[in-house]
């Protein structure tokens, strides 16, 4: 869980007063991460095996007595226990196992996770196809925005890159509740400057297909 219950309310809230004055259904989610990246720990582990090389070096110019002594041991212990020790902790540190992230590939996961949400949670089912989903993907501190086909030819994919620009600052900063909150203050001033208004689209306002709860999964 990233929010906490009065998080959620706020959330729930804001979404509901961007809904009434703009006429527009948004979705806000905010996920663990987009996929497991199993080769993290991997990485992790070369990296690891790397630095272990690197203190063997070091020790036999430092200590070339000792290492001739213990060789197999002191070239063995290093290596894998450096190896070993930094693959666990790409496991439990989130800020240790993003370092072996890579931005092009988290880029693809978030954005097809959120694909994959809007069409699993249905945000094409409004009557003007005017849903918008805020998606944020807190392991990656990346933020997309994907909106249906009734918005096309009135708001420009670099405008709603202004969006995403409101939110990330906040998920980088661990505090996703504020990058939602910013994200539909954000999205309201938008569509309101696109001549958005509630009167012109009552009957999606009615029919109110989307949740306006936050999605919160691990």
């Amino acid at each position: 869980m990233h929010l906490r219950a009065h998080e959620l309310a706020a959330v729930e809230s804001r979404v509901a007063d961007l809904e009434a004055r703009i006429g527009v259904q948004v979705v806000t989610a905010i996920v663990g991460r987009s996929d497991a990246y199993p080769e993290l720990a991997w990485k992790a582990f070369a990296m690891g095996a790397v630095t272990g090389s690197l203190v063997v070096v070091a020790m036999d110019v430092l200590r070339p007595d000792w290492m001739h002594a213990n060789a197999a041991w002191a070239n063995l212990i290093p290596v894998l226990g450096i190896a070993a020790a930094s693959g666990l902790l790409s496991l439990v540190a989130r800020p240790y196992s993003r370092l072996f992230l890579n931005r092009v590939r988290a880029e693809c996961e978030v954005r097809q996770c959120a694909q994959a949400m809007f069409l699993d949670r249905g945000l094409f089912r409004t009557r003007s196809r005017n849903g918008v989903l805020l998606f944020a993907s807190a392991f990656e501190r990346r933020v997309e925005v994907l909106a249906d086909i009734g918005f096309d030819g009135r708001v420009a994919a670099d405008e709603w890159r202004t969006v995403v620009d409101a939110m990330t600052p906040h998920l980088a900063d661990t505090r996703p509740a504020d990058a939602l909150l910013r994200g539909l203050d954000r999205l309201e001033t938008l569509l309101a400057g696109k001549g958005y208004r509630a009167a012109a689209t009552v009957a999606s306002l009615r029919d109110d297909a989307l949740p306006n709860r936050p999605i919160d999964q691990p």
